[in-house]
């Protein structure tokens, strides 16, 4: 499974390859593996010849996770394989290969060989997109592999790895009920599905309800789990962390993503790695304060910052759930200094009210915006009638800014999709690297 139903269109010159695949779409979804493991073993079983493998699931924090692990263990020395979902701007945002994005000849290579061996089958451009990473990374020397799921855990593509070194949920939230389920522990059941026999399972905090399922299929599997506030513990401290597990304590500087919920994300991080029985010197952790990850609670400072007066700072977040909604309220309620506009734009499948509750108290102003080139993006009318009418339309981004512009200074949020986020990147002049 992953990603459900045909992906957002594809760009570049990889792009030409991945539309071709688009054609091969099943008409049916099983939610079943059977496709991607007769590809994965015409290509040989790529998936059985990587380095150590941590797996990262959850709702939300997963990219986040992903992100922090690479920097603690690029810092420590070891060269690391990346595989993330969705990209923003380019599809190789999707891979670093041996701690550097793919090169587009390597991968257009790459995906036309599973093209070839394919040869027509019935296939998903996910189950495609995560073969390609397996090819990829099994050919590439590395000491490390970091994959995070695409969607769910139990029949994502991505769990086809026969035993990972270590296995992370991030935190849980209702999103993508049509294909998880609409409860809190139907989506836990889903999310759990990644833990295999014998290896740890890592969770950072998560709902109680969301707890039980979890610790239900770690036992049906005899998989290690190892909980924050029990197994792993990570707190403020002073001007930093502090982190504690079976391994010992550490002293970690705050995260370098902003937010008080990348203290899970990276705690969950550095229990995963610790889990997983890398060895890495206690210096490499303090990597947390180095972390970069586009769309995350990202400052802008490219064209679209620049087209705005003094005194004016853009955030973007991809964050698009009642979840992510509620840990961005926790981040701007200390932005009381100057006035806060939410520009909001969304996928049509997810819950707009749910999403803006947390927020709407906090904002002097809400845009609801809809970019030309955004996937599936919920109507502006939508949005607004989902702020119980006091959003006003954009309806674009830009057109929400120039009317911002001739307000006092303020700061201005952009979020509710990462589709949004990724038109936003590409008018701010951002890039992949």
């Amino acid at each position: 499974m992953g990603a459900t139903g045909p992906l957002p269109e594809f760009t570049g010159r990889p792009g030409i390859v991945l539309e071709r695949l688009q054609r091969l779409y099943p008409v049916l979804i099983d939610l079943s593996l059977g496709r991607l493991e007769a590809l994965l073993a015409c290509l040989g079983h790529p998936e059985r010849r990587l380095p150590p493998v941590i797996h990262v699931a959850g709702t939300n924090g997963k990219g986040s996770t992903c992100a922090h692990a690479r920097a603690i263990a690029e810092a420590a020395g070891l060269v690391v394989h990346a595989t993330t979902s969705p990209h923003l701007v380019d599809v190789r945002e999707r891979y670093r290969v041996s701690g550097r994005l793919v090169a587009e000849d390597l991968l257009i290579d790459t995906l036309e060989r599973i093209e070839r061996v394919n040869d027509g089958a019935p296939i998903t451009v996910f189950e495609v997109l995560t073969a390609c990473a397996f090819l990829l990374f099994a050919e590439h020397p590395a000491d490390l592999a970091i994959i995070e799921v695409g969607l769910g855990g139990r029949h994502d593509a991505t769990n086809v790895l026969p035993s990972p070194a270590a296995c992370a949920i991030a935190s849980l939230s209702m999103d993508h009920e049509a294909f998880l389920g609409h409860t809190l522990d139907a989506i836990a059941a889903e999310k759990a599905g990644i833990a295999k026999p014998g290896r740890p399972l890592v969770t950072g905090r998560q709902p109680e309800a969301a707890l039980a399922v979890i610790a239900e299929e770690a036992a049906r599997c005899s998989a290690a789990l190892l909980l924050r506030d029990r197994d792993w513990h990570v707190e403020p401290a002073g001007e930093g962390l502090r982190y504690d597990d079976g391994h010992g304590s550490l002293a970690l500087p705050l995260p370098g993503l902003p937010g008080p919920h990348q203290i899970d994300n990276a705690g969950l991080a550095v229990a995963a790695l610790r889990a997983g029985g890398l060895a890495l010197p206690d210096a490499a952790f303090a990597a947390i304060a180095r972390t970069r990850w586009p769309a995350r609670l990202q400052r802008l400072d490219g064209r679209l910052a620049r087209s705005m007066p003094a005194g004016w700072e853009l955030w973007l977040d991809g964050g698009h759930n009642p979840g992510a909604g509620e840990a961005l309220a926790r981040t701007v309620e200390g932005w009381a200094d100057r006035p806060l506009h939410l520009l909001v734009g969304m996928k049509q499948s997810k819950d707009p009210a749910g999403f803006l509750a947390p927020l709407l108290p906090l904002a002097e102003s809400v845009w609801a915006v809809a970019e030309p080139g955004q996937h599936l993006a919920l109507p502006v009318e939508a949005i607004v009638a989902a702020s119980g009418g006091r959003a006003r339309p954009g309806p674009l981004v830009a057109d929400a800014l120039a009317a911002l512009a001739s307000t006092p200074p303020g700061r201005v949020l952009i979020c509710g999709s990462l589709y949004l986020a990724g038109e936003v990147l590409k008018a701010d002049g951002w890039t992949p690297e």
